[in-house]
């Protein structure tokens, strides 16, 4: 099975929801321009709700891509600065006197 990114579903999802909205407006005899706003409107209004888990999703998606970016950018970093390896993270002292 092909993997989607959560981006892709939650855009997808969205203009969907706009589509869906902007047909059951299309029935009330008004301004098409009025239709098109109140459709975004209420789109927007309803993806809140109903496409939360695709957001979350495509939220922790765009996370773990920024940290590999900053982990990679430390690389390349400590790499021209000339060190092997980057600097692991120091862990407090610990208190031997207990």
């Amino acid at each position: 099975m092909v993997q989607v990114s959560a981006a892709l579903k939650y855009t997808l999802g969205r203009i969907g929801l706009f589509v869906a909205v902007l047909a059951g407006l299309w029935l009330i005899d008004m301004n098409v321009f009025l239709k098109l706003m109140l459709a975004l409107v209420f789109s927007a209004a309803l993806s809140f709700f109903l496409l939360r888990g695709w957001r979350d999703e495509m939220a922790g998606e765009i996370a773990e891509a920024a940290e590999r970016r900053k982990a990679e950018k430390e690389r390349l970093r400590s790499a021209l600065a000339g060190e092997d390896e980057p600097p692991t993270p120091t862990t407090p002292p610990t208190d031997s006197s207990r």
